[in-house]
């Protein structure tokens, strides 16, 4: 029995240290973006590294310090479902790398066997019915491939690759449904400060009715100042309504993303955000897991070139066994049962009718798709940080112009409902003041959310850390 262990071991052996991989050396496609953020951002001039503010770190409650936010968040991440498929995806990944790892390794298992037959008179040497058993116990390594081509590290390499594209593509979702959470609670908060604006304006215009109605009736007022105070008030009627339904739409949308009943909010104001640093676009992009994972599925796609190249060359397969057999059970340990077998088997491709090369096409063909998608997967990173430093710098830039204008509507306000309590100004002008100072307040709030969120875009489009 030494020499059958001799050559399978020479063979195992051979595996390990023969080889030499037909993939493509992998080298990273260069990106397809400018070196610097747009001009127009104004980085250039005040920062150019743009790392005016505190850096993102992989600690989402370091960032989003609102306490009930970050209930929101903590409860999304423990019960959505999205999620949840998307880590069961990397689960998958894990154990199909395990998989192709496996196959690099001998598989040996222990066979147990009785055979018995009944060979007749007239088919038996002896000219007698032959009543034959046989017992059998063996370790086998069966169909063993020895990787002289790389083609079993190439899948395996490609495997793993895709088990990280699965870690990666995990992540970044973690990273969206952060982001999403942040921003529909925003929108929540300005859905609810809209919605008490219009409440309180749909009480005033009806105490407004109510006056200019009892104007009416002693001759003080005619009818075109009650229609006047009447269709105004009907007008806040409906845009209470109408934000009281998209309250209930946005909280449905929360409550979609936390895959829990949402708690009770205690605080109706926008919590405060941190300014974001913002560096080179190669030091911020390469680190995103979205662009992480469409590089490791080029890494994936240029292992399987390998794999395919090998279906061209010869392929060895070892299949060994080394155990023992008697014709009854009780002699299976006994003197001189041994038994072995050893069957080597090259496999030499002579004609296929060009599967292999077709096989060949198809994986350089799939590489130019993983290429294509991690350049445009950077192209996207870029313009999606480059809209949120434009979006910081003007939503900065229009919220304090709409609050200054809300403020200025506010004092015009005033003084036009003292002018018309003097009877000097027509309700009609103290109704337009009331328009003009309801929407001014309606737009800051909107603007208010509109930066609040695009600061909590930040983490997910920095990369989270």
């Amino acid at each position: 029995m030494r020499k059958p262990r001799s050559i399978a071991l020479a063979g195992l052996i051979a595996s390990f240290v023969a080889g030499c991989s037909l993939a493509p050396e992998y080298q990273r496609p260069a990106a397809p973006v400018p070196a610097q953020w747009p001009q127009e951002l104004g980085l250039t001039e005040r920062n150019p590294r743009g790392t005016g503010g505190t850096a993102i770190t992989d600690d989402w409650r370091a960032f989003f310090v609102d306490t009930h936010l970050q209930a929101l968040i903590a409860a999304a991440l423990e019960h959505n479902r999205d999620l949840r498929v998307a880590v069961a995806r990397v689960a998958e990944a894990r154990a199909l790398a395990g998989i192709a790892r496996a196959d690099r390794l001998p598989g040996v298992d222990v066979n147990t066997q009785r055979q018995a037959a009944l060979t007749p008179a007239d088919l038996s040497s002896s000219g007698s019915a032959l009543n034959s058993q046989r017992y059998d116990i063996n370790l086998g390594m069966a169909a063993f491939e020895l990787d002289f081509w790389g083609r079993t590290q190439n899948l395996e390499d490609a495997a793993r690759a895709n088990f990280l594209a699965s870690e990666y593509a995990q992540r970044s979702f973690q990273l969206s449904l952060i982001a999403d959470v942040a921003a529909t609670y925003f929108s929540l908060l300005e859905l609810d400060a809209r919605l008490a604006l219009a409440e309180a304006t749909v009480k005033s215009r009806a105490e407004s009715r109510r006056l200019i109605a009892r104007r009416r009736d002693v001759g003080l007022a005619g009818d075109l100042d009650f229609l006047a105070a009447d269709g105004a008030w009907q007008g806040a009627r409906a845009e209470v309504a109408n934000l009281a339904r998209q309250r209930t739409a946005n909280a449905n949308a929360l409550r979609l993303l936390v895959g829990n009943t949402l708690p009770a909010v205690a605080e109706k104001t926008f919590p405060a955000m941190p300014e974001v640093a913002v560096g080179l676009p190669a030091e911020v992009l390469l680190r995103r897991p979205d662009v992480l994972a469409a590089e490791q599925k080029l890494i994936a796609a240029n292992a399987n070139i390998g794999a395919a190249r090998a279906a061209f060359l010869p392929r060895i397969t070892l299949t060994a066994t080394a155990g023992t057999a008697s014709r009854a059970l009780s002699g299976l340990f006994g003197g001189g049962s041994g038994a072995w077998s050893f069957v080597p088997l090259l496999k030499w491709p002579l004609f296929d009718a060009g599967r292999a090369e077709g096989n060949v096409d198809l994986a350089e063909a799939r590489k130019h798709i993983a290429v294509a998608e991690y350049e445009k997967t950077l192209q996207q990173a870029f313009r999606e940080v480059a809209d949120l430093l434009a979006a910081r710098e003007r939503y900065a830039e229009q919220l304090q112009a709409l609050d200054a204008a809300a403020t200025a509507q506010s004092e015009r306000l005033k003084r036009v409902e003292a002018r018309h309590a003097a009877g000097v100004s027509s309700y009609l002008e103290l109704l337009d003041a009331q328009r003009e100072d309801f929407a001014a307040q309606q737009s800051a709030l909107a603007a208010r959310r509109a930066l609040a969120t695009t600061s909590a875009s930040f983490f997910k489009a920095l990369g989270g850390g």
